[in-house]
């Protein structure tokens, strides 16, 4: 049996408050991991019914909610845009004093609220029916007034909240927030997004540059020195003078323009190190130097790929090629840099 709270140490008190309130933070967790587990034993046919109507809808869909239905509502509306379904955020006191105006007949309208009895969405659905749009109803309960108006009703589960008052919405907010994901999740893959297209909404911070395609960051033209197989290395010395952006390398192609080597400043500094006698490696023949066979990306590549290949190999520079192998660019790890990536951690 614990001990009473007065036969207890400082350090013991101290304790017991800490697991106390790391007690009560897992039992909220909890009570909301039933409210979304509730949520995912209501999902019925209706579920179906309404991501098939966000499928055919050809104009956006507006997200409507009060209170903390409607904060959970702007971040699914967040959802739905950056996964390809235009979509924005309607509130329903504005919408009722004059952002009416931006709904059209074509546009489908999310509706949140737990009691399905939140009295400014009562008063505006029947005017959303009126301008033509169909309205689907997140709610805990599917007998209310609100569900009475809408096309579709998506039910929640019926958790108490998580709040030591029973009040606070935490449960249901929970609960509709996994439901709002299901259905954008859902409406993305039969849309079958691909990582190109979410590239598209995602163009800054470190997730835009998780998708970032080589050919978004490569060096062309002049910048990208390229030498032929039957040059010298005193014409490698020129191609990189001749780069207008500091360049420690040089692609070496056949007469197509297909890469079959590339050379170094550092395999440049080992051959002259190397060098002994007369000779004057400026006037070796490149082909008989250059690295055979190097490791390249394609232009479609993503660059975080190149980047593991940079790390791994311990290089600097990377050629990209075609489909073909043709070099069309080249990838300098002070470029990765200056738009963000690291050269020290695992992508």
């Amino acid at each position: 049996m614990k001990p009473p709270l007065q036969s207890q140490t400082p350090s013991e008190q101290a304790t017991d408050a800490r697991r106390r309130i790391r007690d009560f933070g897992l039992a909220v967790v909890r009570k909301e991991a039933r409210a979304i587990q509730a949520a995912a034993e209501a999902l019925d046919d209706s579920f179906v019914d309404a991501v098939q109507m966000l499928l055919a809808c050809s104009g956006r869909v507006a997200v409507v909610g009060m209170g903390k239905a409607g904060l959970i509502g702007n971040k699914i509306q967040a959802t739905l845009a950056s996964t390809a379904t235009p979509s924005y955020r309607l509130h329903p006191v504005e919408a009722l004093h004059g952002d009416l105006g931006m709904i059209c007949p074509d546009d489908v309208v999310l509706a949140l609220s737990r009691s399905g009895e939140t009295e400014e969405l009562i008063q505006l659905v029947p005017r959303l029916k009126q301008i033509g749009c169909e309205v689907i109803l997140l709610t805990a309960c599917p007998r209310s007034r609100l569900a009475a108006m809408a096309d579709i009703v998506l039910g929640i589960g019926s958790e108490p909240e998580a709040c030591p008052l029973g009040l606070a919405p935490s449960s249901s907010t929970a609960a509709m927030l996994a439901v709002g994901d299901a259905l954008a999740l859902t409406v993305m893959e039969l849309k079958n997004v691909q990582p190109e297209h979410y590239a598209m909404f995602h163009p800054a911070g470190a997730l835009g540059r998780s998708l970032m395609k080589a050919s978004q960051i490569m060096r062309t033209g002049d910048d990208c020195p390229i030498v032929e197989t039957g040059r010298s290395l005193r014409d490698y010395y020129d191609a990189v003078l001749r780069a207008p952006r500091r360049a420690g390398a040089a692609a070496v192609v056949d007469g197509t323009g297909r890469l079959v080597g590339f050379f170094t400043h550092g395999d440049l500094f080992r051959l002259i190190q190397s060098a002994e006698g007369p000779d004057q490696p400026a006037d070796r023949p490149i082909a008989e130097v250059m690295t055979r066979s190097p490791k390249r990306v394609r232009a479609s590549d993503r660059v975080a790929d190149a980047l593991v290949i940079m790390r791994k190999h311990r290089i600097d520079e990377l050629p990209v090629v075609d489909d073909e192998d043709r070099v069309v660019g080249l990838l300098d790890v002070q470029d990765l840099i200056a738009q963000g990536f690291s050269v020290f951690d695992e992508p």
